[in-house]
């Protein structure tokens, strides 16, 4: 059965966040968090597989991002700020529970919900970004990671970066996509929804936003947390951005981990991989709920 995408704003830990949702509305919630720089489109190819399977699905453009609120002070960004997002849907939702699956920046706050909130967390899948506590490690011991991460001390300088990123109708956004993902990955029309989405008010300047409120931060946002919830780590081994011997390490950390490559991926693996990733995805959140495959 096809569902359809239904657009709502909910109002959560002080803001309102634009959220998809789709799927019959009785079913177990699964949260999709996107990374940057995308927005809720980033997971489309996976909404209709986990809808079709029975699920709730809430995908919300996170804080920052698309038509979600944009608060102005960096100090707003703070990884403890955006898994209090969270929190505020499933509550919004009224539910105790859901499965969390997150990529990229998403995967961070996954991290961090899973380490903070075990009891509100059924399950959590990961995809591209390490424990906290590995990629800290490994930034400051490994020169490799470090030239990977230069983007991440370029987003510290004030009002440049989103000023550079506006250039040739977005054309460092685009590359960041295509550029590090297998070709035909990313359509026109793809891209042309996230330009779309990078163009609204404040929204580039919000998203690098989650970069300088993490440097800020420092130490305070990389915690050495065990995973207590049973834990699903998906990886593309290509990733241009993050070494991949940080996904096994990350298992170390956890109670109940298991990891997954994908050796031909990038760090795009739910869009080239999209059919494998929906199977691991629907297998290891159906034993939660006794859900089968459809």
């Amino acid at each position: 059965m096809e569902h359809a995408l239904e657009h709502h704003y909910v109002e959560t830990n002080g803001l309102r966040l634009h959220v998809v949702q789709s799927g019959p509305v009785d079913g177990p919630l699964v949260v999709l968090l996107h990374g940057f720089p995308e927005f809720w489109y980033g997971w489309h190819r996976q909404i209709p597989a986990l809808a079709a399977a029975g699920y709730r699905v809430w995908a919300p453009d996170q804080r920052g991002y698309n038509l979600s609120d944009k608060p102005g002070r960096v100090a707003a960004y703070a990884v403890p700020k955006l898994v209090a997002d969270i929190i505020g849907l499933l509550d919004a939702a009224g539910r105790p529970q859901a499965c969390v699956v997150g990529h990229d920046w998403g995967g961070i706050v996954a991290w961090h919900l899973a380490m903070q909130h075990p009891e509100r967390v059924a399950r959590v899948a990961i995809l591209n970004v390490p424990h906290p506590a590995v990629f800290g490690r490994t930034l400051r011991h490994s020169g490799r990671q470090r030239r990977k991460s230069w983007y991440a001390l370029f987003f510290q300088l004030p009002w440049l970066p989103e000023q550079l990123t506006r250039l040739n109708h977005w054309w460092a956004g685009r590359q960041a996509l295509v550029g590090t993902s297998r070709r035909g990955t990313f359509s026109h029309d793809d891209l042309r929804r996230y330009r779309l989405a990078w163009s609204q008010p404040g929204a580039m300047r919000s998203m690098i936003n989650w970069y300088r409120a993490a440097a800020r931060q420092g130490r305070q946002s990389i915690q050495g947390g065990r995973i207590e919830v049973p834990l699903q780590l998906i990886w593309g081994r290509r990733d241009a951005f993050l070494e991949a011997h940080m996904a096994a390490e990350s298992l170390h950390y956890c109670d109940q981990g298991r990891l997954t490559y994908f050796d031909k991926a990038t760090h795009w693996v739910q869009h080239e991989e999209a059919e494998r990733v929906n199977q691991l995805l629907l297998e290891f959140l159906g034993e939660a709920h006794n859900t089968p495959m459809r």
